[in-house]
C-alpha cells in the first residue's frame, strides 16, 4: 500500500509554499499587464488614427483646356528645280538666308539659249519683211489673198518662239518662287544641272501651322480663331502662343478624329519646321469655379468621389467603468489626462460631380461646399469613418508626411 503523503506534515508544507509562489508570480503579471496594457492601448489608437493632409475647396478662376500633340510644318515649303539644262555659274544665296520671291538664286550658262534667241529673232525679221511686202500687195490688189495669210500666219509663228527663246533665256536665271529661308541647296558652283532637277528648298516660317487630329466629341467645343498655346520641348517647354487657322468640316471615320490647324507667328524665328510640341486649346472659362486639388478625387466604377475630413463625435470616457488608480500611478494618469488631446477628425466620403480639369485643379460642379477640406495624400489608406489625423503641410512637417507615404504604400 502506497503511504498518504497528503498526511505528511512535509507535503502540506510544500503545497503551502507552491500556492505563494504561484499567487507572487500572477500578481507581479498582473502589475506588468496593467502597465503594459496603457501602453498597449495607446498604440493602438495610434496606429488608428491615420495621418492625412487635406486641403479646403475654394473659388476661382479655372479654364477648360483641350491637350494634343503635333509637329510643326511650315505653310509654304517650295522644292526650286532647274527649267532648262546648263552650267551653274553663280551662286547668290546659302543655307538660312532669307529670300524675297523673285529674287535671283542662281545663274546658268546662256550662251545656248542666247544663241537660240538670236536665230529666231532673226528669223522674226525676215517674216515681219515679207508680212510688209504682202501686206501693201494685198493693199492694191496685186498679192494673192491666200499668200498674204501665209505670210501673216509665218510672222505670228516666228513671234512665238522668238517668245520661247526669250523664256528658256530666263530659265538661266533661278528665282526664287516664294519668299522664305533656303532650307537647303542642291547643288554646287559649275555643276551641269539637267531639266526638272532640284536645286533649292525654300521654306516660309511665318507662320508655322501644327495640325491637331481632335477627338469627335469636342467638334463642338473647338472653332476657328480661338486662341491656343504651344510648348516646345526642344526649347526646355518655351511656350509660344498662336490661333486656331481652320477646322475640317468632316470627321475621319477610320479613327474618329477631326483635322485642326493651328497657326504660330514667331518673330524670332525660334520656331523651326519638324518640332515637336504639346498644344493646349483653352475654350471656355469660370471665375468662380469651386476648386479642389485632383489628387483628391478617387475615381471607382465609374464614380468620382473626394474623402471629407468632419470632427469625430465625443467620446463618453464614463460608459468604459474605469476607475483611475490609486496613489502615485492615479495622479499620473490624471496629469496625462489633464493635457489636451488634438482634435480628432474622421473620414466621410462624398460622391461629386466634377467640371473642367486644369492642371493639378479640378472642378467640383456638385457634392462640395466652399471650405470643405478633402484629403490630398493619404487618401488611399482611409474608408468611410476612419479616425485621421490632419497634418498642417508636407513642408512643415517631413517626418509625419513620411508616415503618410508609408501608410499609403501598405494600405
Amino acid at each position: 500500500m502506497l503511504p498518504n503523503l497528503a498526511a505528511t506534515p512535509n507535503f502540506r508544507g510544500f503545497r503551502i509554499l507552491r500556492s505563494c509562489s504561484l499567487a507572487a508570480s500572477i500578481a507581479l503579471l498582473s502589475a506588468c499587464g496593467a502597465g503594459g496594457g496603457d501602453g498597449m492601448g495607446k498604440d493602438a489608437n495610434a496606429q488608428t488614427s491615420i495621418p492625412v493632409e487635406v486641403a479646403p475647396a475654394s473659388h476661382q478662376t479655372i479654364t477648360a483646356n483641350y491637350s494634343g500633340t503635333a509637329t510643326l510644318e511650315a505653310v509654304g515649303d517650295a522644292q526650286v528645280v532647274a527649267k532648262t539644262t546648263g552650267i551653274v555659274l553663280k551662286l547668290f544665296v546659302e543655307e538660312g538666308m532669307h529670300v524675297q520671291k523673285g529674287q535671283v538664286l542662281a545663274e546658268l550658262d546662256s550662251d545656248a539659249a542666247r544663241n537660240k534667241l538670236a536665230q529666231a529673232s532673226a528669223t522674226l525679221k525676215k517674216a515681219q519683211a515679207a508680212y510688209d511686202k504682202a501686206d501693201k500687195g494685198f493693199a492694191l490688189k496685186i498679192t494673192p489673198k491666200a499668200d498674204y495669210d501665209s505670210t501673216k500666219y509665218d510672222l505670228e509663228t516666228q513671234k512665238a518662239i522668238v517668245d520661247g527663246a526669250q523664256i528658256d533665256l530666263s530659265y538661266t536665271r533661278v528665282v526664287a518662287p516664294i519668299s522664305g529661308v533656303i532650307a537647303k541647296r542642291s547643288v554646287k558652283l559649275g555643276n551641269l544641272v539637267q531639266l526638272n532637277q532640284a536645286m533649292f528648298q525654300i521654306v516660309d516660317l511665318d507662320p508655322l501651322e501644327a495640325v491637331l487630329n481632335v477627338p469627335e466629341r469636342d467638334l463642338d467645343t473647338l472653332k476657328a480663331g480661338q486662341p491656343v498655346r504651344m510648348r516646345v520641348d526642344a526649347l526646355g517647354g518655351k511656350s509660344f502662343d498662336g490661333s486656331i487657322a481652320r477646322i475640317a468640316p468632316v470627321v475621319d471615320a477610320a479613327s474618329g478624329t477631326f483635322r485642326v490647324t493651328c497657326a504660330f507667328r514667331d518673330s524670332t524665328a525660334t520656331l523651326k519646321p519638324g518640332m515637336f510640341g504639346r498644344i493646349e486649346v483653352t475654350y471656355d472659362q469660370r471665375h468662380d469655379a469651386l476648386v479642389v486639388p485632383r489628387n483628391a478625387i478617387v475615381e471607382e466604377d465609374g464614380v468620382s468621389s473626394v474623402f471629407v475630413v468632419e470632427p469625430a463625435p465625443p467620446k463618453d470616457d464614463k460608459k468604459d467603468g474605469k476607475q483611475a488608480p490609486k496613489g502615485k500611478a492615479g495622479e499620473a494618469v490624471a496629469a496625462e489626462t489633464a493635457k489636451p488631446a488634438p482634435p480628432a477628425f474622421v473620414a466621410k466620403r462624398r460622391v461629386v460631380k466634377t467640371g473642367y480639369a486644369e492642371g493639378d485643379r479640378i472642378e467640383i460642379r456638385d457634392g462640395l461646399a466652399d471650405g470643405e477640406r478633402v484629403i490630398t495624400i493619404g487618401r488611399n489608406a482611409v474608408r468611410e469613418g476612419t479616425e485621421v489625423q490632419v497634418l498642417e503641410s508636407a513642408s512643415k512637417s517631413p517626418d509625419a508626411m513620411a508616415s503618410v507615404a508609408s501608410t499609403e504604400k501598405h494600405s
